[in-house]
């Protein structure tokens, strides 16, 4: 079927690769494997808009996986990313989130959850890519707290400055100024910003809440625009009322 999604494996692992390769043929996924980061840079130059995933490796031969997703990020911001990795220090994780990567997955891995992580990330990018061509109604700009963003160009700048910011981060930083005001449960983030289902326990919104607070917040430990709402979820202030 030539309309089946295609996903590309970064792995060096052969048997490793092999076998996410089965699994995700039996899924009905097309899929390409690939050894190393020059040669799956290559294939996402030859196969421009083709790719629909890729899952990828850290521990790879002469190009780390860090340096392939940041490579990738420059040439697409919006094709989705999972990292697969036996590293499990939390400044892997966020080093991994910092060069632009949609999940992180640790190995050794739960099959079932590995699958239901691709097929969230598909049918997220999926519902993106039909609301792509309609931006009309969405928020493109924005200016608070003495910075001003640009959803569009993801050009940040605070004070004058430039500041570099992730894709998610900007998803995020977008989805909480489109609902401005409002209380965002956990589970609404889970789902509409990392595509993942909302029961999932994981901690990467408060990883990137507190990015977002430590980035536009001139306190970040006393937080006047993104806020927690205790057991109820998260709100975004962009003109919070002066306290006395």
């Amino acid at each position: 079927m030539a309309d089946r999604e295609h996903i590309l494996i970064v792995e060096d692992e052969e048997h490793l690769a092999k076998g996410i390769s089965y699994n995700l043929n039996a899924e009905g996924y097309r899929v390409t494997t690939v050894g190393d980061g020059p040669r799956a840079l290559s294939v996402l130059d030859e196969n421009p808009g083709q790719i629909d995933l890729v899952i990828l490796d850290l521990m790879l031969p002469g190009m780390s996986g860090y340096a392939v997703c940041e490579a990738l990020r420059a040439k697409d911001e919006n094709l989705p990313v999972l990292i697969l990795s036996a590293r499990t220090l939390s400044e892997d994780r966020v080093r991994g989130f910092d060069v632009g990567a949609n999940q992180y997955l640790t190995k050794p891995f739960d099959l079932d959850e590995f699958l239901s992580r691709v097929k969230n990330l598909l049918t997220f990018q999926s519902r993106h890519a039909e609301h792509a061509s309609d931006l009309s109604g969405e928020i493109t700009s924005f200016e608070f707290a003495g910075a001003k963003v640009d959803f569009e160009t993801y050009q940040v700048h605070i004070a004058g400055e430039p500041v570099r910011m992730t894709q998610l981060e900007m998803t995020l930083l977008r989805y909480f100024v489109t609902n401005e005001g409002r209380v965002i449960p956990r589970r609404e983030l889970l789902e509409n910003v990392w595509g993942l289902p909302g029961n999932l326990n994981t901690r990467a919104p408060d990883q990137f809440i507190r990015r977002l607070r430590k980035t536009f917040e001139p306190k970040p430990a006393e937080p006047r625009h993104f806020l927690t709402i205790r057991d109820a979820g998260y709100r975004f202030v962009s003109e919070p009322e002066e306290t006395q």
